[in-house]
């Protein structure tokens, strides 16, 4: 079974962020997870435009740059001259007036577009820019912090999606409480890629590679 593993990287020690990054590349990680929040979109802070530069210069690897602020159109380009082409951009559509051209903006710079759909928000809302993104992460919990609990609803948004996405060209992400049950339970039905935060990666006193490699064993 092929999937996607993500870091949270707000889960991550910044007393040691360069080792952090370091050893979870060299343990296998496909991509760094960047939460941006402003304290409005969202009750919360966590990384900054800092941050999200700083992982970029220590790995190659890909990141996942997940904005949950206000009106993002306004400070798009902040993010988007200091990515590199093929990462990729989420935003939350209730948080702008016209999402469809902040997506455009993430296109134009040769980034991967994305939305992230809360719990609360319906597949309806959301129908016609699924035909312009290439990535959708859904929330299984309420944004803005870490080690919250799963939202069981949200599986049912889930298996909609999961119908949609071959139509309108997408692939599914899951963010939020992410443990080895539901990555055995949603990966053959098609999730993509899970974000792993302190429920399955950060925090177990366990070498970043062993922990990963574990996960992608996982009996299906």
């Amino acid at each position: 079974m092929n999937f996607e593993l993500t870091a949270s990287m707000m889960c991550a020690d910044f007393g040691n962020l360069e080792k952090e990054v370091k050893n979870l590349a060299e343990g296998g990680i496909d991509s760094f997870h960047i939460d941006i929040m402003d304290g409005r979109y969202v009750p919360n802070f966590a990384m900054s435009l800092n941050d999200m530069r700083y992982i970029a210069s220590v790995s190659p690897k890909p990141l996942d740059v997940h904005l949950m602020i206000e009106h993002p159109n306004n400070r798009i380009d902040l993010f988007l001259n200091n990515l590199r082409k093929g990462d990729t951009v989420y935003i939350h559509p209730e948080a702008e007036y016209h999402p469809s051209t902040t997506l455009q903006s993430i296109i134009n710079a040769g980034m991967i577009p994305g939305i992230a759909i809360n719990p609360g928000t319906s597949v309806e809302t959301v129908m016609e820019m699924l035909r312009i993104v290439k990535k959708v992460l859904v929330m299984s919990v309420n944004p803005g912090n870490a080690g919250q609990m799963f939202l069981p609803y949200v599986g049912k948004k889930i298996t909609k999606l999961l119908s949609m996405k071959e139509d309108m060209d997408f692939e599914l992400y899951w963010d939020g409480a992410c443990s080895a049950d539901k990555i055995l339970e949603f990966a053959p039905k098609g999730v993509r890629g899970f974000v792993l935060g302190t429920t399955l990666l950060f925090g177990k006193a366990k070498p970043y590679g062993e922990t990963l490699q574990r996960i992608r064993e996982l009996q299906f």
